[in-house]
């Protein structure tokens, strides 16, 4: 069994809150909080992907100029 700080007083086991989100994942079990978590995660994670592609393009360009001259 659990450590009696991870369980709650029925005796199941606290949700641990997930370092992802699942596309596709049911949503109906999650609290507001959790949600709020899962959408500020994603939110963190548009803005990661939007830098890396702001990079790769970067290096495109500087690669079709350097083939091109």
């Amino acid at each position: 069994m659990g450590r009696l700080e991870d369980e709650d007083p029925f005796g199941t086991a606290r949700r641990k809150t997930p370092t992802a989100h699942e596309i596709g994942e049911a949503l109906d079990a999650l609290s507001v909080d959790e949600l709020d978590d899962r959408i500020a995660l994603l939110r963190h994670e548009i803005v990661r992907l939007e830098e890396a592609r702001v990079l790769r393009e970067a290096t495109r360009k500087a690669a079709d100029a350097f083939f091109r001259s």
